[in-house]
């Protein structure tokens, strides 16, 4: 990376299969494309992505002090899909995302917040379908975060915009992704 990069406000989107772009060349998972927005816009900010295929939010948990070794100013947190298709305990990903979330406020200046939200899929269960489902807007409440409330509408189920494996968004499906995360992310960078 050359100094003059280097020196770009970073925004850190940490994530799963689904920032990182499992199956699809990096430049059409979303942080790219976002990137695109953003240099088209004449921003200076550089998207860092951080996302691993799967991981969960104890994963991500545990990679936040490397992660947050460079200054960030905007903190982009994607997580919690694999807890769910992995039936993992609520609370624990929710203690998880809060932890994650009061880490990235202790960076000096603290960053924006802009949270992914997830919803669990109805075959889990009501109660932990419920459950899974407040996690996000009461943790992005509680820090002060922007919330997308489920970053994968319009794309979550609807097969042309998935891989074979249904879950994986198609590089359609993460333009659609990238313009939902854009609405929110872009406040932020002015």
């Amino acid at each position: 990376m050359s100094p003059a990069a280097a020196a770009r406000p970073v925004i850190l989107a940490v994530g799963t299969s689904l920032t990182a772009g499992y199956g699809l060349d990096p430049d059409d998972a979303w942080p790219a494309l976002a990137q695109k927005r953003i240099d088209a816009a004449g921003l200076p900010h550089r998207i860092a992505n951080a996302g691993v295929s799967g991981e969960t939010s104890a994963g991500a948990l545990r990679r936040m002090d490397w992660l947050l070794r460079q200054p960030v100013t905007i903190f982009i947190l994607e997580t919690g899909a694999n807890d769910m298709l992995r039936g993992q305990d609520v609370a624990a990903t929710r203690s998880n995302i809060d932890a994650i979330l009061a880490r990235a406020r202790r960076q000096v200046p603290p960053p924006a917040i802009l949270l992914l939200g997830m919803r669990a899929a109805p075959n889990m269960g009501g109660a932990y379908v419920q459950g899974f489902g407040s996690i996000y807007a009461d943790v992005a409440k509680k820090h002060d975060a922007v919330l997308v409330p489920f970053f994968l509408e319009g794309v979550a189920g609807v097969q042309r915009l998935n891989q074979p494996d249904g879950v994986h968004p198609t590089a359609e499906g993460q333009k659609i992704i990238a313009e939902t995360v854009w609405r929110s992310l872009e406040p932020l960078l002015r």
